[in-house]
């Protein structure tokens, strides 16, 4: 087997590496390229789903809040899914990038983890936003509640509950 070289010059270095290695490294740079940009994918839908679900708030619309719940649920679950794979990833990224590993033309990763950082940023935003919505409601909705049980049509003086009533009726004349 003949072993191919590769000269990489980064930064002054040179590093010899073998064809094999520096097809490894791309295959991880790739699959890491990949998983970002499937994650910024799920963050962007998340971001959609919180818009939604803001508006269902406001609206008051219960059914398609749920709806809405659920779905943000799912794509949480696929964002931490995603993530478990990525560490990992990053850190393989970062150890090869360190010793020289990468082309320059190849290299696009910062730009991808700061398009992930602010999406992810605005998602937190945003969710906390939701938080303090819902809240909001929630308490518009238990003042609702509260004034029902005090309103008159709903007193203990109507004929059903309370006072004197009827046993036994004579219907016979």
């Amino acid at each position: 087997m003949v072993k191919k070289e590769t000269n990489l010059g980064s930064a002054g270095k040179s590093a010899g590496l073998t064809q094999a290695e520096l097809d490894r490294r791309l295959a991880i740079l790739r699959r890491f390229k990949v998983l970002m940009s499937q994650q910024r994918e799920r963050f962007n839908s998340y971001l959609q789903v919180l818009e939604k679900q803001q508006g269902s708030i406001e609206s008051g619309s219960a059914d398609d809040l749920l709806a809405y719940v659920e779905i943000e649920e799912k794509i949480v679950a696929d964002i931490v899914s995603i993530q478990r794979v990525i560490e990992p990833l990053d850190e393989m990224y970062r150890s090869v990038a360190s010793a020289g590993g990468f082309p320059k033309s190849q290299d696009d990763v910062p730009k991808l983890k700061a398009a992930l950082e602010d999406l992810k940023n605005e998602a937190i935003v945003r969710t906390n936003k939701n938080k303090e919505l819902l809240a909001s409601r929630i308490t518009e909705l238990r003042m609702e509640i509260k004034s029902l049980a005090n309103s008159p049509f709903t007193s203990k003086s109507s004929g059903t509950s309370g006072g004197i009533s009827a046993s036994i009726i004579d219907i016979q004349g």
